[in-house]
């Protein structure tokens, strides 16, 4: 990646830094990115309500709201004692509830840049409070939450001056959140995307040992971590992130400045999943409002930009950048990339993954050493995401029965064959009846196939075969891999 690009990406945040004030010994910093979200309130009374001592709590909330959505929500709850402040063009709006310091910064939703955005925002607030935890804006928690993550942390010095806490939490309904369920859980590798951003899935703590005691983490959420308070300023989110990329990204950073990452082997909150009740960015950030002249740009647009940041930070098939590119966003310099490999089990140049994290064993220890090149390639397997996506004309033009017409309209079967660049067969998928159904879009076949393969084995073709209900070939359509 060029300089010049990555300076485009790397444009000024304004500085909303808070007025440094009198903190407790176990003072919290939690910040909060809120979109247009009706859980916000709810959230943050919960949050408050089942502290053990709200009065620890500092909570600043990125509000990124639309004009209906107003401070009346608040004062109808209880938020009292407000007053407001400008800094650097921002209006934050303080509030108080039960003891605990609520700080609004005043976003119109059509003026936000994205989640990371948002975070960054967040973190120029931060006041020197001894704790930070970092949440989304719906939620709900267990009582006492704020003793035990903290007794948690502080057990954890023993083996790790920088311990943190981070997990995908079980989820829940706003509808029906009177009997909350679930189990802790960890953080294990689900694939790397098309575009290089590695994701991860949630899975259930096993129970007996790992019960027992908080156990190593690969990864970051970007929904709930809990840390040192100087974790809020040692690693800020990149403002020029959108959303996809975050929480590998913050995964590495966390790691190579020094943090070692744990899950809570406890129930500590729950998380909603089903964005149901909320409005996304990606509603409002649409072309239309380009064209009317609300916005800069697209939200895909800024999208985009982030994953090439995202590919040059963390070497995505060999890119690479220098360290001047990124600033205070780049790694740090307590453990090195190559370190965070060796511990997740993961390549970011080959979309590598190690069997021990398809497994999902536990990791390394950090410090581990790496082995010969050979045996460390041998024991990795190449994580694939092929974006198969083809319009119904395409199937016509190749018709098994030149002139046919809308042959994948009635195809009751797909198969899509992965061919390398010597034309050897890397993985086959069937879609069924039901699946096929999913994946016709508006005169589109679109669809990702996800496997592993070996990993010299890297896609370079797929085949997609139609099938009527005899079996009878409709349509045969070759595309090469776009990556």
């Amino acid at each position: 990646m060029t300089a010049s690009l990555v300076t485009s990406l790397a444009a000024p945040t304004a500085t909303i830094a808070a007025t440094p004030v009198g903190t407790s010994p176990n003072s919290i910093f939690v910040q909060i990115a809120s979109y247009r979200d009706s859980q916000l309130i709810p959230t943050l009374l919960d949050l408050i309500n089942k502290a053990k001592t709200p009065d620890w709590l500092r909570i600043v909330v990125c509000w990124q709201h639309a004009p209906d959505e107003t401070l009346g929500g608040f004062w109808r709850q209880g938020f009292g004692k407000w007053r407001a402040e400008t800094a650097s063009n921002w209006t934050i709006q303080h509030l108080d509830y039960r003891g605990a310091k609520v700080e609004l910064i005043d976003v119109p939703h059509m003026m936000t840049q994205g989640a990371c955005w948002a975070r960054n925002l967040l973190q120029q607030r931060y006041g020197g409070e001894r704790y930070t935890l970092q949440l989304d804006s719906h939620h709900r928690f267990v009582e006492r939450w704020d003793t035990q993550l903290i007794d948690t942390l502080e057990l954890l010095r023993g083996e790790s001056p920088k311990p943190m806490l981070t997990a995908y939490l079980p989820g829940f309904d706003p509808a029906n959140d009177a009997h909350l369920r679930g189990d802790p859980q960890c953080l294990n590798f689900d694939r790397f995307g098309t575009e290089g951003v590695v994701t991860f899935r949630g899975k259930r703590l096993p129970a007996g040992k790992a019960r027992q005691h908080p156990v190593r983490a690969r990864f970051y959420s970007g929904h709930f971590t809990f840390a040192d308070g100087h974790f809020a300023e040692a690693v800020q989110h990149d403002p020029d992130y959108f959303f996809l990329g975050e929480e590998i990204s913050i995964s590495v950073r966390a790691f190579t400045h020094g943090y070692d990452l744990y899950h809570p082997h406890y129930l500590i909150a729950w998380h909603e999943y089903t964005r149901r009740h909320r409005v996304k960015m990606w509603d409002d950030h649409t072309s239309q409002a380009k064209q009317r002249g609300e916005i800069d740009e697209h939200w895909s647009e800024r999208n985009a930009r982030a994953y090439r940041r995202n590919r040059a930070l963390l070497g995505i098939d060999g890119e690479t950048y220098t360290q001047q590119e990124f600033g205070k966003y780049g790694l740090g310099n307590e453990r090195t990339l190559a370190e965070y490999e060796t511990y997740a089990g993961i390549s970011f140049t080959c979309r590598g993954v190690h069997e021990a994290t398809l497994n999902h064993e536990p990791p390394l220890p950090p410090g581990t050493p790496r082995p010969d090149e050979t045996t460390w390639k041998a024991s990795l397997r190449r994580a694939n995401d092929i974006r198969v996506c083809l319009h119904r004309n395409i199937f016509n033009k190749h018709a098994a029965t030149p002139g046919t017409q809308d042959t994948l309209a009635c195809a009751a079967s797909a198969v899509v064959t992965i061919h390398d660049g010597s034309e050897t067969v890397l993985h086959r998928k069937l879609a069924d009846t039901s699946s096929l159904s999913e994946y016709r879009t508006n005169n589109w076949l679109d669809f990702h196939v996800i496997f592993v393969s070996a990993l010299e084995g890297i896609p370079a073709r797929y085949v997609v075969e139609l099938f009527d209900e005899a079996g009878n070939l409709l349509s045969r359509v070759g595309h090469a891999v776009v990556i």
